[in-house]
C-alpha cells in the first residue's frame, strides 16, 4: 500500500496530439463486458455516507476552521443526517415493511443495515452535541455570541422576552390534548413539538401537545442583549403554565419526529406527471416516522406514548443533550454581526480571460471552446450565455434542462423573457428532483403562464443531466450553440459548490444536443423501455455518452481498455472526481485494472463502497476524499489511453442510480488547453492536497493526510489561481442578476475594466 509520503502528483506521460484521438470504445478491441462470477469486496453503501458525514462534522470541530464555518458545518451534517434518516433509512425499513431479505451487495440484510445504522447514526448525534456543547458554545460565548436559558438572563431581558411570548407567540400557538377524547395529532417531519406533562389536583397525570410552526424563527434575538439568542422551544417552555392554568408542569419535553420521504411514482399509475408528484408529495408529508429526537432524558410517560402514536421502536428514539434540530443553527451563522476572524475570507469569482472583451458571448465561443471552474470562475458567465440567447433576435430557439434553481433565478427570468419576446422556448423541468418538487412545479408553472414548451421528464427516470442548447441564425446558415455542466443552473449553489462548465460552438456538439432535446421532448412514457434498449438503432452519439443509453457500458470499456493497454506496456492510468462510486461492476472493472497494473487515483467526496489498496486486489488504486470551504461536486474522469489522454466531464456518478435511473450527460473536453488545465492544474492540485484531503484506508476508515512541511489546500490554491489570472467582477454579478438591459450594461462594464 502506498504511503501519502510517497504519493506524488502523477508527471505528464507522452506528449498528446493537439486533439486527442476519441476512438468510440464500442469498437475498442477489449474483452466483452463481464459481470463479476464472485461477490465484490465492498464497503457498506449506507456506512459509507455516514462516515462522509463524519468528516463533515470533522471541520466543526477544527479549530483551525474560522469559528462562524465551523457552526455552518455542524449545521450541514444535521442538515445532511435528516436528509439521510428520511430517504435512505426510510427506504430500507420499506424494505423490511415488505418481508424483502434481499442482502446489498456488501452482503447485509436490510434489518441488518438498519441496526448497524441506528448505531452508528447515535455515536454521530452523540459527537454532534459535544462538539457544539464542548467546544462551539463556549467559543461562540467567548467572542460575545451567546445561545441564552431563559433562566440565566437579567430582568430586563426575561420582561423583553415575556412580552414578546405574550404578544407575538401565545397567539399562535395551540395546546392539544392527548387523551380519548382528543386524538394524537399529526405531527409534521422535522417540525418542533413540546410534550407536557400535567397534573391535576387530585393528582392525575395527562399530556398534551404544542406543535412549534416552523415559519417562525427559530432563535430568538435576546432583547438589548447583542449576539444573544435563545431557541424558540426554550422561551414557550419557560411559559407553557399559560395554556394550562389549574395544571402543574411536572416536564416539558421538546421533541421532533423525521418522516419517510421515499417518493415511488408507478409508471404504469400515471396518467399526469405533475399531478401524480403533486398526490406523492402530500402522501409522503403523511408517511411513517422513522426516527425520534427528544431534547432530555428518557422519560417512562412520554416516550411510550409517542413510541406507540408513531408505531416505532425504543431503538429509534435519540435523546440529545440540547436543542433539536441542530440545522437550525445555520440561523446563528447568518444572524450575527459578521466579524471577519470568524469566517472565511471573502472571495469573489473571476471572468475567465476568454469572456473579459467586449465582444458578444456567441462571437466569444465561435472562437473556441471555453471552460470554467466554479466557484472559482463565476456562474454569472452561465447566466450571462441565457440573458445573451433571451436578448439577441437572432436567436430563433432555446432548448434547457431544469433540475434544481434558485429564487428570484436569473435563469428562469432570461427563458420567460425570450418566451414573452415571441422566442421558442423548451424547458424540461424536473419534478422529482428531491426535496425540490414543489420548487419546481411552481416554476415550471410560471414558465408555462409566459409561454415556455413545458416538458416535465420521464417518469421513473430523472433528468438530471445540465444542458443549455441556443440556435442561432447567421447569415443564410443555422448555428448551435451549447452548454454542458455538472452543476445545476443555480446561482445561490453556483456561489459554493465546485463544478464544470463547457460552452462550444462544435457541430458535432450541436448536432448531438438536439437529438438529445429531441429525445426528451419527443418520447412518450410507452417508448421509454424501447428508447433506453441498447438495441434500438439509429441512436447514435458524437460526442455525447447518454445515460441510462450506454453511460454504464462506456465506463468498464474505458476500463478495459486501459487493462489492455497495460498488459501490452502502453501508458495506461485512471484518475476519476466523483461525487459518490457505488456501482459493484464498475469497482470490480477498476480491481481487475489494479490487477493488471493500471495505476488509479480516485477523488471521491462521499460514499466510496470501493475497498482500496488489497494486495493482489487494489494494490494499485488510492482513494482521497476532500472536505471544505466548498462543495465539492464536479465529476471529471481521465484515461491515459496508451499516452493519448482523454478527459471527459460528467453529471453523473458512478453510481447505480446514474447509471440506470437518471439521465445524465458525459462529454468529452477536445481543445487542449482546456484538457491540460483540467489534468495539470484540477486534477493534480486535488490529488495533491494534504490540508483538507482524507485517505480511504482497507479497512474503511479515513486519514486525514499530513502536510508535513509543504501545506497544500487545494481549493486554497483555486482561489489563489483566480485572483492571479484574470478580471474578477465585484459588482458584475449584481448587474447580471437584473434581467432585460444585462448584456448592454455587462459590455460597457468590460470595456472599463479593460
Amino acid at each position: 500500500m502506498t504511503s501519502d509520503a510517497d504519493h506524488q502528483t502523477p508527471a505528464p506521460s507522452e506528449p498528446a496530439p493537439a486533439v486527442p484521438v476519441l476512438t468510440p470504445p464500442a469498437t475498442i478491441k477489449v474483452p466483452p463486458i463481464t459481470m463479476p462470477a464472485e461477490p465484490v469486496r465492498l464497503f457498506n453503501r449506507e456506512f459509507s455516507w455516514i462516515d462522509f458525514n463524519r468528516r463533515v462534522l470533522a471541520e466543526a470541530q477544527d479549530p483551525s476552521v474560522p469559528l462562524l464555518e465551523r457552526v455552518k458545518f455542524l449545521s450541514i451534517t444535521a442538515s445532511n443526517l435528516d436528509e439521510f434518516m428520511m430517504v435512505r433509512v426510510g427506504a430500507i425499513r420499506d424494505l423490511i415493511a415488505s418481508a424483502i431479505t434481499e442482502r446489498s451487495p456488501d452482503g447485509l440484510t436490510p434489518k441488518q443495515q438498519l441496526k448497524g445504522i441506528r448505531s452508528r447514526v447515535s455515536t454521530l448525534m452523540t459527537d454532534m452535541y459535544r462538539c457544539l456543547s464542548e467546544q462551539l458554545l463556549p467559543e461562540l460565548r467567548k467572542a460575545g455570541i451567546r445561545l441564552e436559558r431563559f433562566e440565566d438572563l437579567g430582568k430586563k431581558e426575561q420582561a423583553a422576552l415575556e412580552s414578546y411570548f405574550s404578544k407575538d407567540l401565545a397567539p399562535i400557538l395551540t395546546p392539544l390534548a392527548v387523551d380519548p377524547g382528543h386524538p394524537f395529532p399529526f405531527l409534521a417531519s422535522k417540525a418542533l413539538n413540546l410534550a407536557v406533562v400535567l397534573e391535576s389536583e387530585r393528582g392525575e397525570s395527562h399530556i398534551a401537545l404544542i406543535k412549534v410552526p416552523p415559519l417562525l424563527k427559530r432563535f430568538i434575538p435576546v432583547p438589548d442583549a447583542s449576539n444573544s439568542f435563545i431557541p424558540i422551544e426554550w422561551l414557550v417552555e419557560q411559559h407553557v403554565g399559560q395554556f394550562f392554568p389549574g395544571l402543574r408542569i411536572m416536564k416539558v419535553l421538546p421533541f421532533r419526529v423525521l418522516r419517510n420521504a421515499d417518493i415511488i411514482l408507478q409508471e404504469d399509475e400515471v396518467q399526469d406527471l405533475l399531478k401524480s408528484v403533486e398526490s406523492e408529495l402530500r402522501r409522503r408529508d403523511r408517511k411513517e416516522v422513522v426516527w425520534i429526537e427528544i431534547d432530555g432524558e428518557n422519560d417512562d410517560f412520554v416516550v411510550p406514548l409517542l413510541s406507540a402514536a408513531t408505531r416505532t421502536s425504543k431503538d429509534d428514539v435519540f435523546f440529545a443533550d440540547g436543542p433539536l434540530k441542530l440545522s437550525d443553527l445555520i440561523d446563528i451563522y447568518q444572524q450575527v454581526s459578521k466579524r471577519g476572524a470568524l469566517l472565511d475570507p471573502p472571495f469573489n469569482p473571476r471572468i475567465p480571460s476568454q469572456l473579459a472583451s467586449a465582444e458578444d458571448m456567441f462571437s466569444i465561443i465561435r472562437k473556441g471552446d471555453v471552460l470554467l471552474h466554479r466557484p472559482y470562475d463565476s456562474f454569472s458567465a452561465v447566466a450571462e450565455f441565457v440573458q445573451a440567447a433571451a436578448d439577441d433576435p437572432d436567436v430563433v430557439a432555446i432548448k434547457q434542462t431544469l433540475y434544481r434553481t434558485d429564487a428570484g433565478s436569473v435563469i428562469v427570468e432570461a427563458l420567460s423573457a425570450a418566451a414573452r419576446r415571441g422566442k421558442p422556448v423548451t424547458a424540461i423541468v424536473e419534478l422529482q428532483a428531491r426535496f425540490d418538487e414543489m420548487k419546481n412545479i411552481a416554476w415550471a408553472r410560471r414558465l408555462e403562464e409566459e409561454g415556455v414548451q413545458v416538458v416535465y421528464g420521464l417518469v421513473g427516470i430523472k433528468t438530471h443531466s445540465k444542458i443549455c442548447l441556443v440556435v442561432r441564425r447567421e447569415g443564410a446558415d443555422l448555428r448551435r450553440y451549447v452548454h454542458l455542466s455538472t452543476g445545476n443552473y443555480n446561482s445561490m449553489t453556483g456561489r459554493v459548490y465546485t463544478d464544470i462548465d463547457l460552452f462550444t460552438a462544435d457541430e458535432a456538439f450541436g448536432e448531438d444536443a438536439s437529438q438529445f432535446m429531441n429525445l426528451l421532448t419527443g418520447y412518450s412514457i410507452a417508448s421509454v423501455q424501447e428508447i433506453f434498449d441498447r438495441t434500438v438503432k439509429g441512436w447514435t452519439w458524437q460526442r455525447l455518452v447518454v445515460s441510462p443509453i450506454d453511460y454504464h457500458e462506456w465506463t468498464i470499456r474505458m476500463i478495459e481498455r486501459e487493462i489492455a493497454n497495460a498488459k501490452e506496456g502502453r501508458p495506461a492510468e485512471i484518475i476519476a472526481k466523483l461525487n459518490a462510486l457505488v456501482d459493484p461492476t464498475v469497482i470490480e472493472a477498476l480491481y481487475r485494472a489494479s490487477k493488471a497494473g493500471v495505476s488509479i487515483d480516485l477523488i471521491v467526496r462521499g460514499i466510496c463502497c470501493l475497498v482500496p489498496g488489497v494486495e493482489g486486489l487494489s494494490d494499485k488504486i488510492r482513494v482521497i476524499s476532500v472536505i471544505d470551504r466548498f462543495l465539492e461536486h464536479s465529476r471529471i474522469m481521465l484515461f491515459r489511453n496508451g499516452g493519448a489522454t482523454e478527459v471527459y466531464v460528467s453529471s453523473g456518478d458512478w453510481m447505480p442510480r446514474n447509471f440506470f435511473r437518471r439521465i445524465e450527460l458525459t462529454f468529452p473536453i477536445l481543445a487542449e488547453p482546456l484538457r491540460a488545465r483540467l489534468e495539470s492544474q484540477i486534477l493534480a492540485t486535488s490529488m495533491a492536497d494534504n490540508v483538507k484531503a482524507w485517505k480511504l484506508q482497507s479497512d474503511g476508515s479515513y486519514k486525514r493526510r499530513n502536510p508535513g512541511d509543504a501545506p497544500l489546500r487545494s481549493q486554497e490554491r483555486f482561489i489563489e489561481i483566480a485572483r492571479s489570472e484574470a478580471v474578477r467582477i465585484g459588482p458584475y454579478e449584481e448587474i447580471l442578476a437584473k434581467p432585460g438591459s444585462a448584456r448592454r450594461k455587462a459590455k460597457k462594464l468590460r470595456k472599463k475594466m479593460k
